[in-house]
């Protein structure tokens, strides 16, 4: 079912929008050369800094998938961001003297002062590539969201959100960004804090908000650290202090959306008290953020769920062959929800352990038959996933006389994993539907109005910084690099301006072929994860390995983003640690060239 929005909601989304790009045109119009175009003049302030980094990094996919991510799974996922602090203390004693103190405009000047220019081009070409596809995915996230949502035209969203970033983006640069940032923080912190509340008073009055904690605890949603080992776990203690610590090196350290957010600081000390201050308020805020979807999933511990949060694909599946069955479960998870209610209320005034294991068997019920529920839409939506599945299950029951056999074991696998796999299906995967569909259905009108524009904005905020670096790179490292002729301030702040627009409408193209993954932070991540590794580790080569040439980094480099791009894509190891991967691959093989080199010197 469709929403429509109250007026007082239209209101406050279109008012809050027209604010931020209004007062960042207005704030940052007339920048007449480079320094003030692509380092805002370096004039910003450290606190504008670490918002403006903050900014950056929390995209509309982080409100939208990171709750759903806390509603199906817990707290875990903070675990990702542990490696955050100690990277920002990494940089600010590496990467931010040097960068300072050679008066760099990108970070791949750098890498031409100490290599080639060979290796300045490819590594800007690598960070072009996934930056500019991660562009596309932050206007694509809430577009096609809210377009499922609310009914809107997924086309005509991904217009509006691309334009009104080109529109400040393109007017005042990197300053139009720092400045428009701060004033999108702010509307991304009241309206969290503001859901939050307001979720904590939708719980029933008999129910604190230490009851509520408890209640998410009993069925595994507090769990926020896990020792582990086990490499099939993408989130442990170890995934976020390792791989997440590369990551972040690469992202905070060479990634130039990032890396021009601090460079516009006004001295070196207020950029890394601006990282600092990223460092320190970074994890909380993501905590802060995976307690509203955990809030969220104890809201409906006492309130019915659909489901599937997906309108649209429930709507299909019922008028189905397969509708009698998923009434069936919708039957099914309505009784289970009378005994969650109960058993809920129960445990809030009792906090006995019987009651808890209890709490935790209906939880795992309920995601049965929500697996079961996305199969069934699969089937329904999809006829050659509904044919292939008849198949297999045909072959299986054929080898049903001879169970120990190979291929009975087999079949049996490969049935598995294809049920398995109708969850992640685009119009099955409701996880960044979740969040959303709660604030349509339950808020209180003009806070919806609020949260809404707190998606465009963490939307808006993530796209501006990415192509403003995208047409900083374009327009430093590619354009004017291989200028022949010193064409002068105003025409390289021109050429950046188009190039600006550029990217912005690369984007929004991107953005209208994108499709949804399994969940869209997870994507964004593994895009980043696949370049970040290789790229971190020419950096590190250039900075502590003084006798590795050029030509060793730059085939090392080609070699490096081979393999790993192979090993993502059959699966060696999560995603995460593709980081570490790909660093102490380029490491390794940049340094056996060189001696290779020498040798044959």
């Amino acid at each position: 079912m469709q929403q429509t929005l109250d007026w007082i909601d239209w209101t406050v989304l279109i008012v809050t929008l027209a604010i931020i790009v209004g007062y960042g045109t207005w704030k940052t119009r007339g920048s007449k050369n480079v320094q003030d175009y692509v380092r805002g003049g370096n004039s910003t302030k450290w606190w504008t800094i670490g918002l403006s980094v903050m900014a950056t990094q929390a995209s509309a996919i982080t409100f939208l998938s990171t709750t759903g991510q806390a509603f199906s799974d817990g707290m875990g996922f903070v675990q990702f961001y542990f490696g955050l602090p100690i990277a920002m203390v990494i940089i600010c004693l590496v990467f931010i003297p040097i960068y300072h103190r050679l008066k760099v405009y990108t970070a791949y000047e750098f890498l031409e002062n100490r290599f080639d220019l060979k290796t300045r081009t490819l590594t800007a070409i690598l960070f072009l590539i996934q930056r500019g596809l991660a562009a596309g995915i932050t206007i694509f996230a809430p577009a096609i969201i809210l377009s499922v949502v609310l009914g809107w035209n997924i086309v005509t969203l991904n217009i509006i959100i691309g334009v009104l970033v080109i529109i400040y983006t393109v007017s005042g640069g990197t300053k139009a960004v720092t400045v428009t940032q701060k004033q999108q923080m702010f509307v991304i912190f009241a309206g969290m804090i503001a859901a939050l509340i307001i979720i904590i008073n939708l719980i029933p009055n008999d129910v604190s908000f230490v009851d509520a904690i408890d209640i998410a605890g009993a069925t595994g949603k507090m769990q926020v650290l896990d020792f582990s080992f086990d490499l099939e776990n993408r989130y442990t203690v170890w995934t976020g202090l390792i791989g997440g610590t590369f990551l972040m090196l690469s992202y905070f350290g060479t990634d130039q959306s990032q890396v021009q957010r601090y460079l516009s600081g006004k001295s070196m000390k207020e950029m890394q008290m601006g990282l600092l201050f990223n460092g320190l308020l970074k994890v909380p805020m993501q905590f802060f953020i995976l307690l509203v979807g955990v809030m969220v999933f104890v809201f409906y511990q006492f309130n019915p769920s659909p489901l599937n949060f997906i309108d649209k694909s429930t709507e299909i599946v019922l008028a189905s062959e397969y509708g009698n069955e998923y009434r069936a479960l919708q039957n099914k998870q309505s009784e289970l929800f009378d005994m969650k209610q109960r058993l809920s209320s129960a445990y809030a005034k009792e906090n006995k352990p019987e009651l808890k294991q209890e709490l935790f068997q209906i939880d795992s019920i309920e995601k049965s038959y929500r697996l079961e529920s996305k199969f069934l839409i699969k089937k329904a939506i999809d006829p050659e996933y509904k044919a292939s599945y008849i198949a297999l299950e045909k072959s299986v029951k054929q080898l049903e006389s001879n169970p120990k056999s190979e291929a009975y074991k087999t079949k049996s696998a490969e049935l598995k994993t294809l049920y398995k796999d109708a969850a992640k299906d685009t119009q099955t995967n409701d996880r960044d539907y979740m969040f959303i569909r709660f604030i349509l259905n339950h808020l209180p009108t003009g806070l919806i109005g609020l949260l809404l524009a707190v998606i465009l904005s963490a939307a808006m905020s993530s796209t501006a910084s990415e192509i403003n670096a995208l047409a900083t790179i374009t327009s430093i490292d590619l354009y004017g690099r291989n200028l022949k002729e010193d064409k002068g301030e105003t025409h390289m702040v021109n050429m950046t301006k188009w190039f600006t627009f550029g990217w912005g409408i690369v984007a929004i193209i991107i953005a209208c072929f994108a499709d949804l993954a399994e969940n869209l932070i997870q994507l964004v991540n593994i895009i980043g994860s696949i370049f970040y590794g290789n790229v971190l580790g020419i950096f590190l080569l250039a900075f502590f390995f003084k006798h590795i040439k050029g030509n060793a980094v730059f085939i090392g480099a080609l070699i490096t983003q081979f393999i790993v791009i192979i090993g993502w894509a059959f699966d060696w190891m999560p995603y995460l640690w593709l980081n570490l991967f790909g660093c102490v691959v380029v490491i390794i093989i940049a340094n056996l060239l060189q001696v290779f080199n020498k040798k044959t010197a």
